[in-house]
């Protein structure tokens, strides 16, 4: 079977300097906007609060791009960047790529298994692709043929799979959230097979047929409401495809469709990704973390291997590695979200439950010093950081070690003294550790067990 997995970091790198629109700017896939503009609703504030305090999710990133392991749609983008078999003509790749729809059954489908697995490892709530830009619909949709309740599923009787993922996430007491594609490249009011494609964006002048773009709108807006009305409850609209902006001329009136969202969802957080306004309640920087705090909700977006969604030879990060990035992240006032991709089959497959298990196994022991805290005016000082909780009266001090780092019998900081007289413990054990201060410079004796490890403690400090 032919495979065209795409190297990640070369993407970003050729993207970034391709397409420097007001909508996607260099240094990441997408950035985060320069400003924020918190909403206005107390609802929707009391529920970032809720979700801030989480710290930590899953992306769950699965379709038709699932069977043969490739990255999600941007194949069939006619861009520079894109890597594709030579030996098809770009229409013959496009019918080949379109007709995975009728190779994705996923037989073995368990949406209980991957809540599970999401439960153990820590996270507090979830992100399911409903549709990514190839327009494939992850839920029966009654405005389009192209989704899995109509090809080779079609037959099993959890063929509307997001009803399912949600209730098994929302069984387990996820927040639990929905993405969504703006751009649809299936979509006759999108691409229309009239025109060749154009790279990213919609393949036909607006200006010259403003109907079409109207039925686009519409198109839009019916699935966006099909999800926030037919599925239960849901608390995050998660929306991908920041090109898809009034700046690119590109206008899906999202006022209209965050009213309507909101009409069937009340409080619903809404991510319309790298579009600075009301209707971007939180900043969602992609495959990296903010060099320093930020003072308003955000989330990095990183997924476990190098892919978002499953590739057969996935290049795996660490536990560790992810545990001491989601350290950083909340220090520094973010959540982070993992992206994990099941199985074309339907399942989290053995090497990822054994790092999400490691990952999980950390935070039953540690997570104290990372769920529901806030910042401390000084978060970091070298491999140590710092978070605290909400009364203030007591700090966490998290130390990070990689996984070949070497053995760290003392440990030594700059400020964030400990209170004269008080005790340094291991979050969860409770073991005490010895330390003193001069001035300003605190050091501390490791645990012989932790000389290797990333570990929290907690203390009190001079208010």
């Amino acid at each position: 079977m032919f495979y065209c997995k795409l190297q990640w970091w070369t993407a970003v790198l050729l993207m970034c300097s391709i397409f420097p629109h007001p909508c996607h700017a260099q240094g990441e896939i997408h950035r985060r906007s320069s400003t924020y503009e918190w909403p206005s609703d107390p609802l929707v504030r009391q529920n970032l609060q809720q979700w801030q305090d989480q710290k930590f999710g899953v992306l769950l990133h699965w379709g038709i791009y699932s069977v043969p392991g490739i990255v999600e749609s941007w194949s069939i983008c006619c861009e520079d960047w894109i890597m594709r078999d030579t030996t098809m003509t770009y229409d013959q790749y496009k019918q080949w790529y379109w007709g995975q729809a009728d190779l994705f059954r996923p037989t073995a489908f368990d949406p209980v298994q991957w809540s599970d697995v999401m439960k153990r490892c820590g996270m507090r709530y979830m992100i399911f692709t409903t549709k990514h830009h190839d327009g494939f619909c992850l839920f029966d949709s009654h405005y389009t043929d192209y989704s899995i309740a109509h090809h080779a599923f079609k037959n099993d009787p959890r063929r509307d799979v997001l009803q399912h993922v949600l209730s098994a996430f929302r069984d387990r007491g996820f927040i639990t959230g929905t993405y969504f594609s703006k751009p649809d490249w299936h979509s006759q009011y999108y691409w229309w097979d009239v025109f060749p494609t154009k790279g990213r964006n919609v393949n036909y002048p607006i200006s010259q047929y403003p109907w079409r773009w109207q039925q686009f709108q519409q198109f839009t807006y019916n699935q966006i409401e099909e999800i926030m009305s037919r599925y239960g409850k849901v608390d995050i609209l998660w929306l991908d495809g920041g090109w898809v902006c009034p700046e690119n001329r590109q206008d899906i009136n999202m006022p209209r469709i965050a009213e309507m969202a909101r009409h069937h969802q009340p409080g619903l957080i809404v991510v319309d990704r790298t579009i600075h306004g009301p209707y971007e309640n939180y900043q969602t920087p992609e495959r990296t973390v903010p060099e320093t705090q930020l003072d308003y909700p955000w989330e990095s977006c990183i997924p476990l291997s190098d892919d978002w969604g499953w590739v057969p030879k996935p290049r795996w990060k660490s536990a560790r590695h992810i545990v001491n990035t989601l350290v950083e992240i909340v220090a520094k006032g973010g959540n982070l979200v993992l992206g994990v991709g099941p199985t074309p089959d339907g399942l989290i497959e053995p090497a990822a439950v054994m790092r999400l298990d490691s990952i999980g196994h950390w935070l039953s022991q540690y997570g104290k010093a990372i769920y529901s805290t806030v910042t401390t005016s000084h978060y970091h000082d070298g491999d140590v950081w710092f978070t605290s909780s909400k009364d203030g009266k007591t700090l966490y001090a998290i130390h990070t070690s990689a996984d070949n780092g070497a053995q760290a019998k003392t440990l030594t900081w700059h400020g964030n003294v400990p209170k004269k007289g008080s005790v340094v413990r291991i979050v969860g054990s409770g073991q005490k550790v010895t330390w003193k201060a001069e001035g300003e410079n605190v050091t501390l004796q490791v645990p012989s067990r932790l000389q290797n490890e990333t570990f929290a403690m907690e203390f009190t400090v001079e208010k």
